[in-house]
């Protein structure tokens, strides 16, 4: 007798299944090892966000082969409409101007993709907090194309992949999360966020195995 997880994947390869990628904020600013001083990452933590970008360009190249929307989510962050209460949260003050060290500000080399980059014609959704959903288009391009499933990557997994693949659930998509393709800049944190979204979110996976699954859903 098939077991739960059995059951679920087996859903993703049913006739007629249409899958997505949805690569979240694989950017300088957030990626790039000489822009992450600032917060404190430890070797081993930065060995680990280097694998994770590389396995989200395997997943990249692998959706392209077996003919898989990529979608792409990515922070660009407005001075002219600074986010109140991030700044409330991280400094006290919600009325103060948007920080110089804001990440991702929109046209800066921060902001820029980070080892992977969309293809021409592939569509690129920009947010201005956590969830790729949170007043952007996505539902509606996913809609458009389709798609009844999705995997989510990207950085970092207890911040901005984990509010849009939550978002995702609830606005009705099954989500699979690659372990192997999203990080956090401490392992300990990583660890926990996977546990949550394992328990609450999604279907959690690695980069060979969602293939694998394209492959059969492609058949």
């Amino acid at each position: 007798m098939p077991g739960l997880r059995d059951t679920q994947l087996a859903h993703l390869t049913r006739p007629g299944s249409r899958p997505a990628l949805v690569v979240v904020d694989v950017q300088r600013d957030f990626a790039d090892p000489t822009r992450l001083a600032g917060y404190g990452l430890t070797d081993a933590a930065l060995t680990a966000l280097g694998q994770a970008v590389t396995r989200v360009g395997d997943l990249v190249d692998a959706a392209r082969a077996a003919e898989v929307p990529v979608l792409w989510v990515e922070l660009g962050s407005d001075p002219a409409r600074p986010w109140r209460a991030s700044n409330w949260l991280r400094g006290g003050d919600y009325d103060a101007p948007m920080s110089p060290a804001e990440p991702c500000v929109r046209g800066t080399s921060g902001a820029e993709w980070y080892r992977v980059r969309p293809a021409e014609g592939e569509p690129r959704v920009v947010k201005r907090g956590y969830s790729g959903f949170l007043d952007t288009d996505l539902a509606a391009r996913l809609h458009e194309a389709g798609c009844d499933w999705l995997t989510v990557v990207g950085l970092t997994s207890e911040c901005c992949v984990y509010a849009t693949a939550q978002d995702a659930m609830q606005l009705d998509w099954p989500v699979v999360v690659p372990r192997d393709a999203t990080a956090a800049y401490d392992l300990d944190v990583n660890a926990a966020a996977l546990v949550q979204l394992g328990l609450n979110v999604a279907v959690l996976s690695d980069a060979d195995e969602v293939t694998e699954i394209w492959k059969k859903a492609a058949r």
